[in-house]
Protein backbone atom coordinates (compact mmCIF):
# COMPACT_ATOMS: atom_id res chain seq x y z
CA UNK A 1 0.00 0.00 0.00
CA UNK A 2 1.34 3.43 -0.90
CA UNK A 3 1.58 6.10 1.74
CA UNK A 4 -1.35 8.50 2.05
CA UNK A 5 -1.04 12.02 0.67
CA UNK A 6 -2.48 14.95 2.63
CA UNK A 7 -2.99 18.42 1.17
CA UNK A 8 -3.53 21.42 3.46
CA UNK A 9 -5.18 24.40 1.77
CA UNK A 10 -5.76 27.93 3.04
CA UNK A 11 -5.97 31.25 1.24
CA UNK A 12 -2.39 32.52 1.54
CA UNK A 13 -0.57 29.26 2.34
CA UNK A 14 1.41 31.33 4.82
CA UNK A 15 0.10 30.41 8.28
CA UNK A 16 -2.39 27.67 9.13
CA UNK A 17 -1.61 25.33 6.24
CA UNK A 18 2.14 25.75 6.72
CA UNK A 19 1.89 25.01 10.45
CA UNK A 20 -0.29 21.96 9.74
CA UNK A 21 2.15 20.68 7.13
CA UNK A 22 5.03 21.25 9.55
CA UNK A 23 3.29 19.32 12.32
CA UNK A 24 2.40 16.42 10.02
CA UNK A 25 5.94 16.16 8.64
CA UNK A 26 7.29 16.25 12.19
CA UNK A 27 4.88 13.68 13.64
CA UNK A 28 4.51 11.31 10.65
CA UNK A 29 8.04 11.32 9.29
CA UNK A 30 8.08 9.53 5.93
CA UNK A 31 4.78 7.69 6.54
CA UNK A 32 2.66 10.42 4.91
CA UNK A 33 3.22 12.60 1.86
CA UNK A 34 2.61 16.18 3.00
CA UNK A 35 1.54 19.01 0.69
CA UNK A 36 0.26 22.53 1.23
CA UNK A 37 -1.04 25.24 -1.07
CA UNK A 38 -3.11 28.40 -1.17
CA UNK A 39 -5.91 29.72 -3.34
CA UNK A 40 -4.16 33.14 -3.36
CA UNK A 41 -0.67 32.46 -1.97
CA UNK A 42 1.21 35.16 -0.14
CA UNK A 43 4.80 36.13 -0.82
CA UNK A 44 6.27 34.72 2.41
CA UNK A 45 5.30 32.61 5.40
CA UNK A 46 3.85 34.49 8.36
CA UNK A 47 6.80 35.32 10.67
CA UNK A 48 4.67 34.69 13.79
CA UNK A 49 3.83 31.19 12.47
CA UNK A 50 7.53 30.53 11.85
CA UNK A 51 8.38 31.71 15.39
CA UNK A 52 5.56 29.72 17.03
CA UNK A 53 6.65 26.53 15.26
CA UNK A 54 10.33 27.14 16.11
CA UNK A 55 9.33 27.28 19.78
CA UNK A 56 8.28 23.61 19.53
CA UNK A 57 11.35 22.59 17.55
CA UNK A 58 9.82 22.61 14.05
CA UNK A 59 11.57 24.65 11.38
CA UNK A 60 9.30 25.79 8.54
CA UNK A 61 11.64 28.51 7.24
CA UNK A 62 12.45 26.45 4.13
CA UNK A 63 8.81 26.44 3.01
CA UNK A 64 7.28 28.95 0.60
CA UNK A 65 3.64 29.70 -0.20
CA UNK A 66 2.51 27.71 -3.24
CA UNK A 67 -0.43 28.16 -5.61
CA UNK A 68 -3.09 25.48 -5.38
CA UNK A 69 -2.79 23.42 -8.55
CA UNK A 70 -5.55 21.18 -9.90
CA UNK A 71 -3.17 18.22 -10.26
CA UNK A 72 -1.95 18.50 -6.67
CA UNK A 73 -5.49 18.39 -5.30
CA UNK A 74 -6.56 15.65 -7.68
CA UNK A 75 -3.66 13.39 -6.65
CA UNK A 76 -4.11 13.90 -2.88
CA UNK A 77 -5.94 11.35 -0.74
CA UNK A 78 -7.02 13.79 1.98
CA UNK A 79 -7.71 17.50 1.44
CA UNK A 80 -7.95 19.68 4.51
CA UNK A 81 -9.25 23.18 3.93
CA UNK A 82 -8.76 26.07 6.30
CA UNK A 83 -10.90 29.02 5.33
CA UNK A 84 -10.45 29.04 1.56
CA UNK A 85 -14.18 28.82 0.88
CA UNK A 86 -15.29 28.28 -2.70
CA UNK A 87 -11.72 28.66 -4.02
CA UNK A 88 -10.97 25.08 -3.01
CA UNK A 89 -11.81 22.56 -5.73
CA UNK A 90 -13.97 19.54 -4.94
CA UNK A 91 -13.01 16.14 -6.32
CA UNK A 92 -15.38 13.18 -6.02
CA UNK A 93 -14.05 10.34 -3.91
CA UNK A 94 -11.60 12.44 -1.90
CA UNK A 95 -11.70 12.70 1.85
CA UNK A 96 -12.33 16.30 2.86
CA UNK A 97 -12.10 18.01 6.21
CA UNK A 98 -12.71 21.70 6.79
CA UNK A 99 -10.86 22.88 9.85
CA UNK A 100 -12.33 26.06 11.32
CA UNK A 101 -9.24 27.78 12.67
CA UNK A 102 -8.54 31.40 13.47
CA UNK A 103 -6.45 33.09 10.77
CA UNK A 104 -3.01 34.02 12.17
CA UNK A 105 -2.50 36.78 9.56
CA UNK A 106 -1.45 40.02 11.20
CA UNK A 107 -1.27 38.49 14.69
CA UNK A 108 1.71 38.29 17.00
CA UNK A 109 3.22 35.05 18.25
CA UNK A 110 1.19 35.19 21.50
CA UNK A 111 -2.00 34.93 19.43
CA UNK A 112 -0.56 32.30 17.07
CA UNK A 113 0.47 29.81 19.79
CA UNK A 114 -3.11 28.66 20.55
CA UNK A 115 -3.74 28.17 16.80
CA UNK A 116 -0.50 26.16 16.54
CA UNK A 117 -1.54 23.99 19.49
CA UNK A 118 -5.04 23.38 18.12
CA UNK A 119 -3.52 22.36 14.79
CA UNK A 120 -1.25 19.88 16.59
CA UNK A 121 -4.25 18.25 18.29
CA UNK A 122 -6.05 17.92 14.95
CA UNK A 123 -2.92 16.52 13.26
CA UNK A 124 -2.53 13.89 15.99
CA UNK A 125 -6.15 12.76 15.44
CA UNK A 126 -5.71 12.74 11.66
CA UNK A 127 -2.52 10.73 11.93
CA UNK A 128 -4.12 8.17 14.27
CA UNK A 129 -6.86 7.73 11.66
CA UNK A 130 -4.53 7.56 8.65
CA UNK A 131 -1.97 5.23 10.20
CA UNK A 132 -3.58 3.20 12.98
CA UNK A 133 -1.22 1.69 15.52
CA UNK A 134 -0.24 -1.83 14.56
Amino acid sequence: MSKPSVLFVCVHNAGRSQMAAGWLRHLAGDAVEVRSAGSAPGKTINPAAVEAMAEVGIDITDQTPKKLEWETAESSDVIITMGCGDACPIFPGKRYEDWKLEDPAGKGVDSVRPIRDEIKTRIEALLADLIPAA
